[in-house]
Parts: C-alpha cells; structure tokens; sequence
C-alpha cells in the first residue's frame, strides 16, 4: 500500500487512526497495540496480495515476514538471556545474522551473484525471476541491529514480547522504507501510555508534516520522473546540455521523492504520538561529503557507522586501516542499495570521497565555504548518474559528456552573431529546437531548466520541512496554505507512483 494513494489516505489510515484511539479511550491498552500491529501487517500486506498491474501477487512474502520477526525475537531472547558477550551469546549472533543474511541474500542478490558469475566463467546459472520483497533491506537490517544490541547487553533487563517486538519491525509509518530504527528508539514508546492518549498538537503537526512529503513526492518528484528517464533512456545520444539537465533532475528528483517518503513516514507517526528520527537534514547543504552523509538518509549512515565501520576497526588502527574500513563500510553500503555493480561501483566512490576528505582535513587548509560546498554538490550529482543508471555504459556515455569530452553546446534562442567569446572558446550554440532530449514544462523547455534552477536554490537556501514545520501555528494562512497544498496532492493521486527506496 502507498502512502501516495486514495486508498492509504481514505481508507486505511482514518479506519487505524480511530481504531486506535477509540481503544485507548477506554483504555484498552493491549487491545490497540494489537489493533496496530495488525494494522500494520494488513498495511504489508495489501501490496503482496493485491500488487500494481501487471505484477504477480506474492502472499507467501506475509509468511516470510512473520517468519523473520518471529525468528529474530527468539534469538534475540536467548541471546539476552545468555552470559554478557559470552561464548553461547556470540554463536547465537552468528546464527541470527546468518539467517538474516542468507534470507536476503537469496531474494536480493542470488541472481546478481550468480550473473556476475556467469560473466567470469560463461557458465549460465539463474534461479529464475524472484521477485524482491517489499521493504526486506530495511526491515533484515533493523532486525540484524536489535541482535547486535542484544549481544552488547543494550536489551538486558528489558522484556520485550513478541507482540511489542513485532509491532516495532511492523510498524508501518517506517516499514517499507525506514527511517532505520533501533529497537531504544521506538520501543520504550510503546511503553509510554502517554502515548495512547490522542495529542491535538501533534496530530496537526504530524498532519501537516505528512502534507508536505505528500506535496513533495507528487507535485515536484513525479513531476520532474519523466525529465529523467527521457535523458537516461538516450544516454549515448545527449548533448552537454542534455546530460547536465538529466544529471541534476534526477538529484532532485531522488531527493524530494525520498525526503518526501521520510517526512511522511514522521508525520504519520506523530499522528500516533510516535516521534520517529529525522532521516534528512537539508543535505545539499552540505559543505563536505562527511557533512552529506550526516545530513543524506541520516539513518542509514547511523547503522554503517555502528555495525559496520565502528566493528571493522573505525579510526583506532591507523590512517591506512581507516581508509580501509571506509571503503569497505561505503562499498557493502552501496551493495545494500542494490543488487548491482553500479551500485557497488556508487559506494566505493563514496568511500574514495570520504578517504580524500580525511586525508585533506590533516592538512588543515580548509576551502572557501562556496569552495567546499560547490566541489561537494558536483562530486554528489555525478555520482548519482552512476546510482541511476542501468549499466555503466550508460553512466559513462553520460559523465563523459558532462565533462565536455563530447564537445559543449549550449541552447539560445537565435545562435547567429551572439556570443562570439563562446563560440571562439569551442562552445557551440543552437537553438532550442536542437535539444530533442531536453524536458519541457508549460510547452517550453527554458522554462523547464528555469524550475530545476529554482528547485535547486530552494534545496540550498529554504528551510526543511522539520524546520518548517516547527514554525506551524494554529493561523489562517497556515490552514490555506497546507490545505492548498493537500488539495493539489490529492488531486494529482492520479496514478500508481511508488517511490524510488521501495526497490531498495
């Protein structure tokens, strides 16, 4: 089920919603944890058995999800009740996280193991479609981490039933997509029965918070999908021009669609007075890739440092180790995103980027601010090219020709006589008409570029939705605003539009 439909938005969420607190009115307070729990499965379940078109209906994925939370409680149990870090403990983390690992393993990436070794050995292995399920990154890893936690004795002296567990994995504001949680930042709110008295500020926050990524997602990331498949799609045939627009349409569009689910995801459990951590912190802001990635999917960047990074040796053996230990963390990083080489190839980039960064940070000469923010942003967009294409021939094909090695045209309205200082450095210049793979926004492709610009300035000068949203108060203007922003949401839920994490 989409956060972006009629059925999620008319349906689903009201009948839960008043569910819940009708129970907690009375007081009923097991009975609404129940009600949510199975709220959320319903939620998990309703895409397995009723998919979009054209896609096969998989109900044997609500056995599998069953099956891994209950499996990860009982681990996780007897690991608690085990001697601290003891022999026993640490064969049973080995045994959970096996599972965990072999489970995923199989549906996200047998068959990219298996092509990738069939182009070393020309040996023809499949396994045949399988079909990834929803939400697995997100939820194997959520539960990787609270068994982690539980050999570290971070769950000692805390009893968590399989109920309250279950709905921690389920919970569907973050289910599908995260934000990444740890089992001490949602499941002591379970326990607070504070919680399950229906709060008027922070359902009008939530609320309005949830409008906004709905705004996101539907009026600006769908809007600007097409612009970036029209480039992507002809990625041996783009001009310089071209291959820029194309570039930075999908850096906006990847950041409005995933910051748009994040801030759904917050608003709609503050909506159940559950405060969920933020995932964004304006990160095109960011004046260093160290700085990105405490401000880009703040949650995931979290999980790598503390299972992965910190566990590897951090920055306690030495420099060389360190740079080690970040290219390993950012290339299993970017294998988490996707079963694919240019996802592998996107993380060890990251890792390079982070390595370089540490390593001029000892020469203590620090860049001019722009300076810094600039080489940040560009390293970030021509990454995201390699992120977002399909095989690396295509992210070649577009790289080299936003490097000019394809020569460099620009678009004017009439070319002739204009611009000879250009023309004489080897710039070309053609009309608009010349650009076929350019987008267009109200008939005309300049007033295209001119919205992606002032996308681009609104990421790097406005404030976030936190931001704003922290600002919002009971006042007329307020109510037209996020009321005219919901009516032009919700009359754009035209169409099945899934947000781009959910292949993750």
């Amino acid at each position: 089920m989409l956060f972006n439909s009629y059925i999620f938005i008319f349906l689903f969420l009201p009948i839960t919603l008043v569910g819940f607190f009708s129970l907690t009115r009375f007081r009923f307070i097991q009975a609404s944890v129940i009600w949510l729990t199975i709220a959320s499965f319903v939620f998990y379940s309703y895409w397995n058995f009723f998919p979009p078109e054209g896609q096969t209906p998989t109900p044997h994925y609500f056995i599998l999800i069953v099956l891994s939370v209950v499996m990860n409680h009982q681990i996780g149990q007897w690991i608690t009740e085990c001697k601290l870090k003891s022999k026993k403990a640490k064969t049973l983390l080995l045994i959970g996280t096996s599972l965990n690992l072999l489970l995923i393993g199989y549906y996200k990436y047998a068959n990219f193991f298996l092509s990738s070794l069939q182009g070393l050995t020309g040996i023809t292995l499949s396994l045949g479609q399988i079909v990834l399920p929803l939400g697995i990154s997100f939820y194997t890893f959520t539960q990787i981490a609270y068994l982690v936690d539980a050999y570290r004795g971070e769950t000692k002296n805390k009893s968590y039933d399989l109920l309250t567990y279950s709905l921690f994995v389920t919970f569907f504001p973050q289910l599908i997509a995260g934000p990444i949680l740890r089992h001490d930042e949602l499941i002591p709110q379970f326990y607070n029965l504070r919680n399950f008295i229906f709060n008027h500020k922070n359902f009008a926050l939530g609320l309005a918070t949830f409008i906004i990524g709905l705004s996101k997602k539907v009026l600006i990331a769908d809007t600007i999908s097409p612009w970036v498949a029209l480039a992507f799609n002809n990625a041996e045939s783009l001009n310089f021009t071209e291959a820029w627009v194309g570039a930075l349409s999908y850096t906006l569009q990847l950041y409005f669609d995933f910051s748009g689910y994040s801030d759904m995801a917050i608003g709609l459990g503050l909506m159940f007075n559950i405060k969920l951590p933020i995932n964004f912190d304006s990160p095109y802001k960011a004046t260093s890739i160290s700085d990105f990635w405490r401000r880009w999917h703040i949650t995931l960047s979290n999980f790598l440092r503390d299972y992965l990074y910190i566990p590897l040796g951090g920055s306690r053996q030495g420099e060389f180790r360190r740079y080690l230990n970040l290219l390993i963390t950012m290339l299993l990083g970017g294998l988490w995103h996707g079963a694919g080489w240019t996802y592998v190839i996107w993380g060890g980039l990251h890792g390079l980027f982070l390595s370089i960064h540490h390593a001029w940070r000892k020469l203590k000469m620090p860049l001019p601010k722009f300076l810094a923010w600039l080489i940040t942003f560009l390293a970030v967009l021509l990454s995201w090219v390699l992120f977002r294409a399909s095989r690396f021939s295509e992210a070649f094909d577009i790289i080299k020709t936003m490097l000019g090695m394809e020569g460099i045209i620009l678009p004017v309205g009439n070319p002739n006589g204009k611009l000879s200082v250009l023309t004489a450095l080897g710039i070309n210049l053609k009309t608009w008409t010349e650009f076929p793979y350019l987008p267009t926004l109200f008939n005309q492709k300049s007033i295209a570029i001119f919205g992606l610009m002032l996308l681009t300035l609104c990421t790097l000068t406005l404030p976030n939705s936190q931001q704003i949203v922290t600002k919002l108060k009971p006042t007329w203007w307020w109510a037209i605003g996020i009321g005219l922003m919901a009516s032009f949401s919700l009359l754009s839920l035209n169409k099945v539009s899934e947000f781009l994490y959910f292949q993750f």
